[in-house]
């Protein structure tokens, strides 16, 4: 599916990256001189697209589809990602993290890192440059990772972006990529003490009304990454007993889709997304000619169908970052984030 809507994909990516309003800052001003938010002088590699964490994910978005398949993608990208991708640009988004150590944890960091990797992966020339680029923001990240991880007593369960489960997630796999083998211990220890011991999950008031994130399928997609395949179907069954069979069906259910351009009612959509992206991923801890596999596939299926029109068709409010979503979606299993879960061993 993917190769098929390459073009109209990266054409929405890089109209919405180059729109510079409406723009949501998330600004925390430091002093009284300190209140200018003009997108692009605020942040001059994550500016466009709305807010900050959507500009990073949707300049992955384009990374990934540059990688996946390099031909089919629009030719205002490259140069885009290297005007954004600059050294002196990721500079100045190096310092606004330092000054600000808690915005856009955890998810704009866990996206930040998701697009470190898919730069190192790039085959294009170009992303030699980004990749370098990259690699101071690549350190901060880490470090306030690590500050995070040791400071955050309690998993945020909700639905929102700030769900500690698929944050924990990226971490995982991005880390592992980037060689942070002690981080990557350390997110996995967060992660088996957060979740390790969670049975019987009560799924009955999923969705809420602005959902990004299924709770429970987000938690199980990082438990799958955390526990070997036997300890995780052991984890699963206590977990979400009956996933696919007779509990829990509504998971497979579209949500409510808004594209009136009300922001917080989109996020149904990326809902839609995230539970296809999830479902297909736990499916594969099933046989092939599995019942339940085919019913998550299923499901899944029918998710992505409901959203796909409004990935270039929408609203803006829908468009400035539903392609990475839909990339996450629809992309072949366990390519969606990192490449692979190996990776060089790097001390810190």
């Amino acid at each position: 599916m993917i190769a098929e809507y390459t073009r109209a994909w990266s054409a929405i990516a890089c109209e919405v990256l180059t729109r510079p309003y409406p723009y949501e800052a998330a600004h925390r001003s430091l002093d009284a001189s300190d209140v200018a938010v003009t997108p692009d002088v605020l942040h001059p590699a994550f500016h466009g697209s709305f807010d900050w964490h959507s500009s990073v994910h949707m300049q992955w978005s384009l990374i990934r589809l540059l990688t996946l398949h390099p031909k089919a993608v629009d030719p205002l990208a490259v140069p885009l990602l290297n005007q954004r991708l600059a050294p002196d640009a990721i500079a100045a988004e190096v310092a606004y993290l330092r000054a600000r150590p808690a915005f856009e944890r955890p998810y704009g960091w866990a996206w930040a890192t998701a697009l470190m990797c898919a730069a190192r992966d790039c085959p294009v020339p170009e992303a030699r440059t980004w990749s370098s680029a990259l690699e101071p923001l690549t350190e901060t990240i880490a470090d306030l990772t690590s500050a995070w991880l040791r400071r955050q007593a309690l998993p945020a369960r909700h639905g929102l972006q700030g769900n500690s489960a698929f944050a924990l997630a990226i971490f995982l796999e991005s880390f592992i990529r980037l060689g942070y083998s002690d981080l990557a211990d350390d997110i996995r220890f967060k992660a088996l003490e957060w979740f390790g011991s969670d049975t019987a999950i009560d799924t009955r008031f999923e969705p809420s009304g602005t959902d990004v994130f299924s709770p429970s399928l987000a938690e199980a997609e990082l438990m799958r990454r955390v526990l070997a395949a036997d300890d995780f179907r052991t984890w699963l069954e206590a977990f979400l007993p009956g996933l696919g069979e007779d509990r829990h069906l509504h998971l497979l259910d579209v949500p409510p889709v808004d594209d009136s351009g009300d922001g917080p009612l989109t996020h149904l959509s990326g809902l839609a997304l995230s539970r296809a992206w999830q479902l297909r991923s736990l499916a594969s801890c099933w046989p092939s000619d599995s019942l339940t596999g085919a019913r998550l596939r299923a499901g899944a299926e029918r998710q992505v169908a409901a959203v796909l029109p409004l990935l270039t068709g929408g609203d803006f409010m829908s468009t400035h970052w539903l392609v990475t979503f839909g990339i996450l979606a629809t992309a072949p299993h366990n390519s969606q984030v990192a490449a692979s879960r190996l990776g060089v061993r790097r001390s810190r």
